[in-house]
């Protein structure tokens, strides 16, 4: 993945650290569930877990709140949310590479997320290599969102 794209999915988590500490919890997982909020930005957006691998915000999908996803293995049979929660449980943050499915391209293709453990909390945010991504996941994609100051 190339800098730019790995220096913005590790900004995106740091913003999200950051209105978590200031907000709190209910109202930052609200947020972060939002998929045309401040926290979901083109293809980018956060989601959380917590250390047993259930969802507590998504910021695409809100129908993935509270469901279980640590057995969730990528299209190569590897357990990338278990890896996730370990690696931030052992180190506290750190990248996973998996493979995904791209719903605009319509193909398996390399993702990377970047998480770091927050309090009770592993705060993520994936993305795709731009040169396989061809944009916005979001159902409210081309509307004025985004981040204040960004």
């Amino acid at each position: 993945m190339d800098p730019k794209t790995r220096e913005f999915a590790r900004g995106l988590v740091d913003d999200a650290k950051t209105f978590y500490l200031i907000s709190g919890k209910r109202i930052a997982l609200a947020e972060f569930t939002n998929p045309c909020g401040m926290f979901s930005e083109g293809a980018f957006y956060i989601f959380v877990l917590n250390f047993k691998g259930i969802m507590l915000a998504h910021g695409v999908n809100e129908r993935f709140v509270g469901e279980d996803f640590i057995d969730l293995k990528d299209f190569e049979g590897r357990p990338f949310m278990k890896e996730i929660v370990d690696t931030a449980m052992e180190k506290g943050s750190g990248w996973v590479e998996y493979k995904w499915y791209h719903p605009r391209t319509k193909k398996i293709l390399p993702k990377n997320v970047y998480f770091e453990k927050v309090d009770n909390l592993i705060i993520c945010c994936g993305a795709y290599d731009p040169s396989t991504d061809s944009g916005d996941c979001r159902p409210c994609a081309g509307s004025l969102g985004g981040r204040p100051g960004k």
